[in-house]
């Protein structure tokens, strides 16, 4: 090939800061030479301690045409034992599938398409009280919900923020006695308005195998936008 080779670059990535105040992150500045390009997050606290993992990987559109240069003495500085991605975000996935191994799909991803008006007669959905949500401050009490049926406790669930605000990923739990009634539905419904009117986005994810997560989602709205893959890191075999 005739022009320019990429012998006469640097390709580096550099660890310059833990973004999160907890230590469960590490970032990773790409760059091209002595030219920023990019950057790369490396999950290494909480359930990713000793099993740091790969998870956001961006470059400047104008340098794209390194993507795998980049990716490669990304690797190489940090050694990640896996990459986790969405299949929505095309440069992370397309890296994913091409270095990792053991691929598979951790959880299905839904975003928020239709607004329904599901009822179920006597229930009424309400905040957690203090007893109920133990292990919740009374910020983190705001963002749950109970629904009872007759006066009893039904069904429970809530929103939770990880580190990209402003989405918030729904979860929900039915009693047993109380399920096939369409609770799991309604309670989603309304976290879905409670999540909307503190100023957030609705989200969720559900295991490729629960059908019923699936079904219950999608009658409160959520289609299907993609998928949580995980694979190996090379060395990691």
């Amino acid at each position: 090939m005739s022009g320019a080779t990429s012998t006469s670059w640097r390709w580096v990535a550099r660890s310059f800061t833990t973004r999160s105040t907890s230590g469960w992150t590490e970032e990773y500045l790409l760059s091209a030479g002595d030219t920023p390009v990019g950057y790369s997050s490396i999950a290494v606290g909480g359930p990713w301690t000793n099993q740091a993992a790969l998870y956001e990987f961006y470059v400047v559109p104008t340098e794209r045409l390194r993507l795998f240069e980049l990716f490669r003495a990304l690797l190489a500085a940090s050694r990640p034992v896996s990459i986790e991605v969405q299949s929505n975000d095309d440069l992370a996935t397309t890296m994913l599938h091409t270095v990792a191994s053991h691929v598979t799909s951790e959880a299905i991803l839904f975003h928020d398409k239709i607004t329904t008006a599901l009822v179920v007669p006597g229930a009424t959905v309400r905040e957690p009280t203090a007893s109920e949500a133990a292990d919740a401050s009374a910020d983190e009490r705001r963002w749950r919900r109970v629904v009872d049926v007759d006066g009893q406790a039904a069904a429970s669930g809530g929103v939770l923020f990880h580190y990209n605000r402003p989405y918030g990923d729904i979860y929900m739990d039915v009693q047993e006695p109380f399920r096939r009634r369409g609770l799991g539905s309604f309670l989603v419904q309304e976290l879905k308005r409670l999540c909307y009117e503190g100023g957030h986005v609705p989200a969720a994810r559900c295991n490729p195998a629960n059908l019923a997560s699936q079904r219950t989602l999608q009658r409160a709205g959520f289609v299907p936008c993609g998928h949580i893959l995980k694979g190996l890191a090379p060395g990691n075999e």
